[in-house]
Parts: C-alpha cells; sequence; structure tokens
C-alpha cells in the first residue's frame, strides 16, 4: 500500500468504528429492582422437552430455584408431571412461593391424572403454594370448551383451599365473562411482542389491557401470569425480538409494575430450546437467563444493542485491512476516490457480515441450523467475492488515472508492414452476405495479404459454389477451400486454415463470416505486433444491423458494455479475452502453442489464456474495425450465450491449475484475477439458478406445511438482493459514463442482460456437468418468430417466472402473512422473477421486428463524440 492508501484504510477504520459506536449508544433505562414478583419457571436443559420426557433432574432444579432465591418472591409451573411435581418442595428451602400449575389438553385420562397429580402436590406443600392455575392458554388452543374449564375449576376447588384460576390472554378473558365468575382472580397474558407491538408502545399496552380486565370486571383481583420480551426470533410487524428490546422492556415494565402495584409473573426465567418446535426460533428465547443459566442483559447499566461491538468493530476492521490489502497491491493507477470506494466497499461488507454471524451465532445452534449456518457462510463468501469483483471493475473504470498506451488508429502508417493471413471460417452461411465479407476484404487498405475461405462441412453445394466462384473473380489473393467432412468445429476449420497458409505469412487475421471490415483494419493495428511480445491484437465486436429494429437494438446495447467496459479495463493488466473475429494472432506463437483447440467450442478465448500462459502479450484497441450482424430472434441469441458461457466452463475446467498457479505458468497475477474475476457473475449467475429451484422448493413447503416450515432466515433473502441491487446500479452508472448511454439506452441494455440470466446459468451448470456439445452456428438473416413461437422460445423462463410469481403470492396467504421475513422473502421471490420476465419480454419484442430501434443512433453519436 502506498501511503493515500494506508491513510484511506485509515480514515474508514475510524469511520467504522464510529458507525458501529453509533448503533450501539447506551440507553439509560430504569434499574432491576432487587427483588421481582416472580417468574414464570419451566427447568428442562438442553434437549430436554416435556414432549418427551418431563424428569428433569432434581439436583438441575434445585440449582434453578437456588438460582432466583432473593431475586424473586414466587415461581410460577405449569405442570406436575414428573419430577416437576417436586417444585414446591424444593421451593420451601429456597424461600420461594409457588404459584401450581396443571397442564390440561385434550385428552380425558391425562387431564384426569393431572389434576389428581396436583391435588396431592397441593395437599403436601400447601403452606408453600399460594395459588393454583387450572390450565395454560387452553381454551385458546381449542383443547377444551369454557364449560369444560369450569367442570375443572369447580373439581380443584372442592379440594384445595388456595385462590384459583386459569391462564388465558387478556382476550380470551373478555369474551367470557362466566368464567370469570369461576375463578379467585384472573390469570391473564400479555405479551405485547405477539401482538406485533413495538418495544417502545409495549409497557403502555401491557396497562391498556391490564386496566381494561380492571375496569371489565371490577373487584375481581387481576394478576399478569405471563409478561415478557423475547430475546431473538423473527420480527412481528413492529416487534423486534432482540435482547437490548428484552432489556428495555422488562426495566421499564419492572418500574412500571412497582410503581402501579401490579402482581406478575415474568415469561421466564430460563431459556426453553425445547419450545421452538411449537412457536418457531423465538419460543426459545424468552428467558431472562439463557440455557446455560447466565444472565442475557445487563440488570442496571445502561442497555448496549451489542455489547461486546468494540470487539466486532475490531474484526471488521482487520478482515477490511486484509480485503483492502489485496486490492490494492495493485493499486497503482487508480486515484484517490477509487481507492476511497474500494475501501466503502470493503468496510462495508465485512461489517455486515460480522454482523450476520453475529446475529445467526444468538439463537441455539442444532445440527440442523449449524448445517443451514455454513451453507449461509458458504454463500456470504461467494456474494463478498463476487462484491469485490464488481466494485474492482467499477473502480477501474471509472478511477483509472491513467490507462495503458495504445496508439490511436492511423498513426502508424510508416511501419513494416508484414504479410497477413486473414481466415473467413464459414458453415453454411448465406452466399449474398458473405460476398460482402468478402467485398470488404477486397477492398483492404494494405499491401501484403491472403484471404483463406474454408467452407467446412456444408452439404448444399447451392450454398458455398457460388462463394468459391466470387472468390475465383477477386483475384489471387483470395483461396477458398471446401471440406466436408471436417471435425472440430469452427476451431477445425482455422487449424485446416493454418495448415495452407502461406510460410512467408507473418500474421493471422481472424474474422466471422459475416463482418465487414473498415480498409484501414489492417493497416492500423498491425503495426501493434512489431513488438515480440506482441502476440494478439483484437478490436472490439460490432455490428451494422443495431438499428433494424427494437430487439437488435437492445442486444447492440447490451454487447458493448462488456467491450467497452470490461476489454478496456482487462487490457490494462495485459488480460483481454481474445474473440474469433476482428483478432490478429503472431502465425509464429499461434503454432508454438498448438493452434486452435478443437476440443473447446470457444476456442477463440482459449486460445487467448493459452498464450498468456506461454508469457506473451495482447493489445485491445477500442475502436470499431468491422461490423457483423446480430442474432434475428431470442431464441439465436439464447444459443449464441450458451456457447459463450458452456465455453467459458470448460475453460475454467482445463486451465484451473494455472489460474490458480498450482501448475507453472507464465500468467501474471493481474491475469489470474481477470481471468478468474471475469467469469464470477457467470458463475454467480448459475449458483442463482441452484438458489431459485432451493427457494421455490422452500416456498412450497411453506404453503402446504406452514405449521412445520418456516419462512428461511432473513439473511437468506438480503445476500442475493444486496447482489442484484449493486450489479444494476453499477451497470447503470457505468453504461451511463462509459458508453456513453442515456438513461433509456442504459435500461435496454440492462433489460437484454437480464433476460439472458437463466441461459447462463443453464450453461455454467452444464459446463460443470457434462463434457462436450455440439458447436451451435448462429444463423444469420433468418425470419423472426411469431408471437407463439417467442412465447415458446422462453417457456423454460415463463415457466420460472409462473412459479415464482405464484410462489410470492401463496406465502402472504399464509396465517404469519404479515410478519416481516415473510413479506421479504416474498418480495424475493418477486425480484428472483424479474430476470425471467424481461426474457419472456425480450422474446416478445424480438417477436416484433417493426418495431424502431431508435436506441443505436443516438449511442452512436455519443461514442463518436467521445472518440472524437
Amino acid at each position: 500500500m502506498n501511503r493515500a492508501s494506508v491513510l484511506i484504510t485509515l480514515l474508514m477504520g475510524l469511520l467504522t468504528v464510529l458507525l458501529w459506536g453509533m448503533a450501539n449508544r447506551p440507553n439509560i433505562e430504569p434499574p432491576w429492582p432487587a427483588t421481582v414478583e416472580g417468574f414464570s419457571f419451566s427447568p428442562m436443559r438442553g434437549d430436554q422437552s416435556p414432549e418427551l420426557s418431563t424428569d428433569t433432574d432434581i439436583a438441575d432444579i434445585d440449582a434453578d430455584l437456588a438460582l432466583l432465591a432473593g431475586d424473586a418472591h414466587a415461581v410460577r409451573t405449569y405442570t406436575v408431571r414428573g419430577t416437576l411435581g417436586e417444585v414446591p418442595r424444593l421451593a420451601k428451602a429456597h424461600g420461594l412461593n409457588v404459584t401450581l400449575g396443571a397442564w390440561i389438553g385434550n385428552q380425558a385420562a391425562a387431564n384426569e391424572a393431572e389434576i389428581g397429580r396436583l391435588i396431592d402436590v397441593y395437599r403436601e406443600n400447601h403452606r408453600q403454594v399460594i395459588r393454583v392455575i387450572i390450565g395454560n392458554e387452553t381454551l385458546l388452543r381449542e383443547d377444551q370448551s369454557v364449560a369444560q374449564m369450569i367442570a375443572h375449576l369447580q373439581r380443584v376447588r372442592r379440594a384445595v383451599w388456595a385462590p384459583i384460576s386459569t391462564a388465558e390472554p387478556w382476550h380470551i378473558w373478555l369474551d367470557h365473562p362466566e368464567l370469570v365468575d369461576q375463578v379467585d382472580f384472573i390469570a391473564v397474558h400479555v405479551l405485547p411482542y405477539w401482538e406485533g407491538v413495538s418495544v417502545e408502545g409495549a409497557v403502555d399496552h401491557v396497562l391498556r389491557r391490564y386496566r381494561e380486565l380492571e375496569r371489565a370486571y371490577p373487584g375481581k383481583e387481576v394478576v399478569i401470569s405471563e409478561v415478557g420480551w423475547p430475546s431473538h426470533g423473527r420480527t412481528r410487524k413492529d416487534a423486534v425480538a432482540s435482547r437490548a428490546n428484552q432489556a428495555k422492556f422488562l426495566r421499564r415494565f419492572l418500574a412500571t409494575a412497582e410503581r402501579e402495584d401490579i402482581t406478575y409473573y415474568l415469561m421466564e426465567a430460563f431459556d426453553q430450546p425445547w419450545k421452538r418446535q411449537f412457536e418457531g426460533e423465538v419460543g426459545g428465547h424468552w428467558g431472562v437467563f439463557d440455557a446455560n443459566r447466565e444472565a442475557k442483559f445487563a440488570f442496571t447499566s445502561p442497555v448496549v444493542a451489542v455489547p461486546n461491538w468494540f470487539s466486532l468493530a475490531a474484526i471488521s476492521i482487520g478482515l477490511s485491512v486484509l480485503i483492502l490489502a489485496v486490492l490494492f497491491r495493485d493499486s497503482a493507477g487508480l486515484s484517490s476516490g477509487g481507492r476511497g470506494f474500494l475501501a466503502v466497499v470493503a468496510y462495508a461488507i465485512t461489517t455486515f457480515v460480522v454482523w450476520l454471524l453475529y446475529d445467526y451465532t444468538q439463537q441455539y445452534l442444532t445440527a440442523t441450523l449449524l448445517a443451514v449456518g455454513v451453507a449461509l457462510f458458504i454463500a456470504a463468501l461467494g456474494v463478498i467475492v463476487v462484491l469485490l469483483a464488481e466494485a474492482h471493475e467499477w473502480a477501474e473504470s471509472l478511477w483509472r488515472k491513467q490507462r495503458r498506451s495504445v496508439p490511436l488508429p492511423g498513426a502508424a502508417s510508416a511501419h513494416r508492414l508484414p504479410r497477413v493471413s486473414v481466415h473467413v471460417p464459414a458453415y453454411n452461411e448465406p452466399p449474398e452476405m458473405l460476398k460482402q465479407t468478402l467485398n470488404a476484404l477486397a477492398a483492404l487498405d494494405y499491401p501484403d495479404f491472403e484471404v483463406l475461405v474454408i467452407d467446412n462441412n456444408t452439404t448444399d453445394s447451392a450454398v458455398w459454389r457460388p462463394v468459391e466462384a466470387h472468390c475465383g473473380r477477386l483475384g489471387q489473393r483470395f483461396r477458398f477451400f471446401h471440406v466436408d467432412p471436417l471435425p472440430g468445429f469452427k476451431a477445425g476449420a482455422l487449424n485446416f486454415a493454418l495448415r495452407h497458409t502461406d510460410p512467408l505469412a507473418e500474421v493471422v487475421a481472424v474474422i466471422d463470416a459475416d463482418y465487414r471490415v473498415t480498409s484501414a483494419w489492417l493497416r492500423d493495428l498491425v503495426p501493434l505486433l512489431d513488438d515480440p511480445q506482441m502476440a494478439i491484437v483484437q478490436a472490439p465486436q460490432d455490428y451494422r444491423d443495431g438499428n433494424e429494429n427494437l430487439f437488435k437494438a437492445m442486444c447492440q446495447a447490451e454487447y458493448r458494455g462488456f467491450f467497452q467496459i470490461g476489454m478496456v479495463t482487462r487490457n490494462e493488466r495485459n488480460a483481454i479475452i481474445q474473440h474469433g473475429t476482428m483478432t490478429m494472432v503472431r502465425r509464429r506463437v499461434l503454432e508454438e502453442v498448438g493452434g486452435w483447440a478443437e476440443w473447446c467450442i470457444t476456442e477463440d478465448a482459449e486460445l487467448g489464456l493459452r498464450i498468456f500462459e506461454h508469457g506473451y502479450a495482447a493489445a485491445y484497441v477500442p475502436h470499431s474495425y468491422g461490423k457483423g450482424l446480430i442474432p434475428d430472434n431470442f431464441s439465436d441469441l439464447k444459443k449464441q450465450r450458451f456457447r459463450w458461457a458452456y465455453g467459458a466452463v470448460r475453460i475454467m475446467r482445463r486451465h484451473m491449475a494455472a489460474l490458480l498457479g498450482l501448475q507453472r505458468s507464465r500468467l501474471t497475477r493481474g491475469q489470474r484475477y481477470h481471468f478468474v474475476a471475469g467469469w464470477l457473475p457467470w458463475l454467480a449467475d448459475g449458483f442463482n439458478l441452484a438458489f431459485n429451484l432451493a427457494a421455490i422448493a422452500w416456498s412450497v413447503g411453506m404453503i402446504l406445511l406452514p405449521d412445520e416450515v418456516a419462512p428461511p432466515h432473513i439473511i437468506f433473502a438480503v445476500l442475493p438482493l444486496t447482489l442484484f441491487v449493486f450489479k444494476l446500479s453499477k451497470m447503470f452508472l457505468l453504461y451511463r459514463l462509459r458508453v456513453a448511454a442515456s438513461l433509456r439506452q442504459s435500461l435496454a441494455a440492462g433489460l437484454a442482460g437480464l433476460a439472458l440470466s437463466h441461459v447462463i446459468a443453464r450453461a455454467m451448470l452444464t459446463g460443470f456437468l457434462t463434457r462436450d456439445i455440439g458447436f451451435f452456428r448462429t444463423p444469420k438473416h433468418a425470419k423472426a418468430h411469431g408471437l407463439v413461437r417467442a412465447l415458446l422460445d422462453a417457456r423454460e423462463e415463463l415457466l420460472f417466472l409462473a412459479v415464482l410469481l405464484l410462489a410470492a403470492l401463496a406465502v402472504l396467504l399464509r396465517e404469519d402473512g404479515a410478519m416481516l421475513d415473510v413479506r421479504v422473502w416474498s418480495f424475493l421471490l418477486l425480484i428472483q422473477g424479474i430476470p425471467y420476465a424481461a426474457a419472456g419480454l425480450l422474446s416478445l419484442i424480438s417477436a416484433a421486428p417493426r418495431l424502431p430501434g431508435r436506441l443505436v443512433g443516438s449511442m452512436r453519436r455519443l461514442q463518436h463524440r467521445r472518440l472524437a
């Protein structure tokens, strides 16, 4: 790092500490009283559950009561089954009173046994039992009717002499005054979290419900038998579960209860992880003490959202410094603005990830949750890598102080001009189009060149014979070969041409059969090969029919992003992607590295990488010297992009050892970076497809099994949303500033790019699962597809779109559809459907060739203005 980089890193570190500190400002809250009225008490530990066994070790129960002794007047139990019936006896030794509870469900025999056991326990410990509660939210669960509950209460009343009641939420009591007549006190549950009340209004909410019951039933004692706030779990409307909010609510409520002389039982003494299977994640986090019997928040000092925030900030800074050390390692050409931008991104990412891991570890991690956490961490790493790669290209494009020196077009006319062999591979190409390509070559302003046309595997002689005749008319510079059969696809044709190249030719130039080159192409660019280390000179792909209709205008706008942003950035580190048209290769180097790879359907990009591995250089000249034809419909566009993406995976697999530095080569660090980072967005598309399939499966579970399948952790939605927004923001900004595109043109390019996401994803996954597919030639002058065919061309994408839209709607129809995590998940499903909707729209546009392509005209004017 240079001095500016160090200073930026330090300043961002200080800013990070400041932001962590602002987010964790201490809140002064009322202190915890010396003694609370009572705790709801369940002594289960670890994996223990009353559904499996209530025989909690008596020593553990005694230890829990000892921990509460002196801090509470009483505890409230919920059942007398098993060892829980020993609570009153054990509580006596610690000076704790007991509100004894009996669990009433929907099984008559079990209820009878429970009530019988409660009567026995009460009679044995009646001096310690100050209240009896028969049933807990039994009416709310609809396990018993009001009449049945009254019968249970009457039976217990005849056997015990302590005040009795049943425990229900406030609205149950208001709805059933006949039940109030049968109890000695109203045992009410008021839990603002479940009602979606914010922590700021929660205490007032409790008081309001408490007063409402007092007014409805004057003279009847009201005991708040459950009141509390969870420390972790799903957000319900305005209610956010967190340790800080739990501390705020409880400390505020206790101060109010003491002032208003309210009898209450805090929900609850200890976290009970077993409750998660009934109430979701939040069910295990209501305790004042965690499952390890440690206090979860400060009782008297100010409340801080993340008490150990300074340590987390230090970790964020340390990780950011490591990332920036890598990003700034080759940043001499970046301005301070570019370094500052990378620092902001790095610090934002690390801070988010540190917080993500901290938040995730606040829950009780089962084997399933741990596995999900590992998957989440791996996904987060993938997103981070892609974000950093995108941010680096962003910075390089906008804040590079000086570009690699490339001579301006037309400035090298006095150089020695070696003989050039121009190769034109052709397969089943329209003869009139190919004749125009050859006519343009015949008009080249270059003294010494030959043209080899290799027609491979075209079976119809009516297609290739006219081209052969035209080559004869163009003179001795033009040689025509028709070879059938010829293996190796386009690479096989190019290798055939190489074997028949004039021995005096020093440079091999390649163009596609649809390209019309300008007369200055060879004269301007061949002199760049004077440097013996220069092996490749590449000009951009460009298109002459972009103004033909709206579909082609959108495609051309999308193509230009790569050639005016990505290739320019890669050229800074001698790491361009070679293309099979508008390219020149030093013949000696081409033969040295073994020619074109016939195993690869993107033989051009593979050759460029192989040449770099041998230590040679390449130059990219961002000026158009030739224009070809854009695919005529969405189906052909998808096939073209599938071939490019599939070929990239095959190259990656073949050259992975060299790219990772595990195999000896002469690749530079910058070249390794650009080749791996350049493919990351396509890899991300592949993972996104897998994510969408998993998201659909999860959503189906949420819809069909709402009680068993909860929404995914909200972070699973935040990660893909963050990447989506960042990539779109980068594309729009760079298109406006580097492609000189208007907002309308940027939107067109973005829509076309999104439309290809699915086919790229399929290609990436296919490339990892298969070894070879056939070569697909992009047809020229094909007819536009009709409406029905256009819909069929996008049938996969439209199917995904329909499923995602239905899933997004269906999950909102769940009982908890208003909760934040469900709404965020539904929103994510809608966002994930955007690329599929873009594909359907672009396919329909391709079926309307009369829609005007006005986008390209304005873009060309702006581009020419910038070049001037």
